[in-house]
């Protein structure tokens, strides 16, 4: 079974940082684009960052600058890389990737999510 595990999440001061990791395991033949989202309580889920398979990048305007998203395709794993954290950066943060997979004689792509792991940002 295909899944994505993140971890990283932690309770952190204002202007601290954090790297948060999400590894994908399974019988996993390819991943193409990967990322991060956030969606607290009341609140609509917001596109963190992306990564494409080819390394192209995508961030929220309120990440800009301070957040870096990479990858390491060998250890089907997406990083995300969060500096100068404010308390509105506060939320759980979902793992979300395309990946091809094989099972019952198939190959299968779909979308998957991560259970996630709680970012607070409070003094």
């Amino acid at each position: 079974q295909v899944q994505l595990v993140e971890s990283g999440g932690d309770l952190v001061q204002p202007g601290g940082s954090l790297r948060l990791s999400c590894v994908a395991s399974g019988s996993i033949f390819s991943i193409n684009t990967m990322g991060w989202y956030r969606r607290a309580p009341g609140k609509h889920r917001e596109l963190v960052a992306t990564i494409t398979s080819g390394g192209s990048t995508n961030y929220a305007d309120s990440v800009k600058g301070r957040f870096t998203i990479s990858r390491d395709n060998a250890k089907n794993t997406v990083y995300l890389q969060m500096n100068s954290l404010k308390p509105e950066d506060t939320d759980v943060y979902y793992c979300n990737a395309d990946i091809g997979s094989y099972g019952d004689n198939v190959r299968t792509r779909r979308n998957y999510w991560g259970k996630g792991t709680q970012v607070t940002v409070s003094s």
